[in-house]
């Protein structure tokens, strides 16, 4: 178990090679100290001890960076950057900033600095000091110095959670932290359940006589029965077709009985054809099943891998998984992008957003419309991606189906 104390140390035995800063908060960081210097010459040496490699393991903790740098004498000095880290208060306000903006959040998670925080956690006019025990008297910052600036600026370019350590905050206790606040901001923003309101059933306000019950509906058979044989007579309709037709209308029927709505009211062509294919899973398929998507398939202008996809798809969850399956769109940037974090917090690894879908190599979960999450899969280096599992409110759960 990393404790608070063991997250807010960081020591880094190699550096990224380079002296020039990457990334825009690097160059920030680089610019705070440089406009503390007026001595350009100093700031080249410093770049050219950087370069050759004169900067020993360096060191991360809150408001402070040290390393050994060697100069031209054989003990190495010690060197330092100095940055304030923040009270408590300060990080309590800048976590509820970032865990109230998906925007934030998610650079966050892609470890850039949120160019909302650039005024916040980057160094002020004067905050970031130098100090070193070299015996040069001049106006810092000195050459070793500069060159611990340059170096710990490739580091900030590759990991920008080591500007977080300087104010005071390591990364797993950050995470921890923005994963429940992020929480409670995705519970305030439910909506409240409809209230109670008092009132009379309708059956007894339109009720204005007393008529006698009526008998009691018989029982719905639990299953549909099985259409009788039919000949295979070379003048009559093909019979696969025929018992398809027939054990369809009787599917039908019992859920109009037993539900009172027709299954394929509002069904396109393509939709209806996707539907009568998911009866038969592709795995084991008979040859009248291999017929009927043959069939299905080329009624509807698809190829019969294309059906055996969307049928695989509407046993996952019906029109609305269907839609999943075959309609990228933008969703609101809230509840979606809390769904990486909450990931993430359950060791599932870091998913790539692009549109309604989230990606992890071989995994991806699905944003539908009617607000449920649908898990795929594909296999390794196969940007082929097969429906899998049941769908749920929750992006853990459906990913582990």
């Amino acid at each position: 178990m990393i404790t608070a104390r063991d997250d807010r140390r960081r020591t880094f035995e190699a550096v990224p090679a380079g002296v020039e800063a990457v990334s825009w908060w690097g160059r920030a960081w680089v610019a705070a100290l440089e406009e503390v210097s007026r001595d350009p010459a100093r700031l080249a040496r410093g770049r050219g001890y950087a370069d050759g490699g004169h900067v020993d393991a360096v060191t991360v903790t809150p408001g402070r960076i040290v390393a050994y740098v060697r100069g031209s004498r054989p003990r190495p000095y010690r060197t330092e950057l100095i940055l304030p880290a923040f009270a408590d208060a300060e990080w309590s306000e800048l976590l509820e900033e970032v865990a109230a903006d998906p925007a934030a959040l998610g650079a966050l998670l892609e470890r850039e600095v949120p160019q909302s925080l650039a005024g916040t956690v980057l160094p002020g006019a004067g905050e970031l000091v130098p100090r070193c025990s070299c015996p040069d008297t001049g106006r810092p910052p000195c050459k070793h110095a500069a060159a611990l600036c340059y170096r710990a600026a490739r580091l900030l370019d590759e990991d920008p959670f080591v500007l977080l350590l300087l104010r005071g905050r390591g990364e797993r206790e950050l995470l921890d932290d923005l994963t429940r606040r992020n929480a409670a901001h995705a519970a305030r923003e439910q909506p409240d359940e409809a209230p109670d309101f008092p009132g009379v059933p309708a059956r007894e306000a339109l009720t204005r006589t007393v008529l006698p019950p009526l008998p009691a509906p018989l029982a719905a058979p639990a299953a549909a029965g099985l259409p009788p044989a039919y000949p295979a007579d070379p003048a009559a309709p093909d019979p696969l077709a025929l018992d398809q037709l027939a054990s369809d209308a009787a599917a039908r029927a019992l859920a109009l009985l037993t539900t009172g709505e027709d299954p394929i009211a509002e069904l396109t062509l393509w939709q209806d054809a996707v539907r009568l294919a998911s009866a038969d899973p592709t795995a084991g398929l008979t040859g009248a099943a291999r017929v009927l998507y043959r069939d299905l398939a080329r009624a509807t202008g698809r190829t019969t891998t294309d059906l055996a996809r969307a049928a695989a798809a509407w046993r996952q969850g019906g029109r609305a998984a269907l839609a999943a399956l075959e309609e990228a769109w933008d969703p609101p940037a809230g509840p979606f992008d809390r769904a990486r974090p909450a990931l993430l917090a359950a060791s599932q690894g870091v998913f790539r957003p692009e549109r309604n879908r989230l990606t992890s190599r071989t995994r991806q979960l699905r944003l539908g419309r009617d607000a449920l999450w649908y898990a795929y899969e594909s296999r390794p280096g196969d940007d082929d991606w097969w429906p899998t599992g049941r769908p749920a409110q929750d992006p853990v759960s459906a990913l582990r189906g």
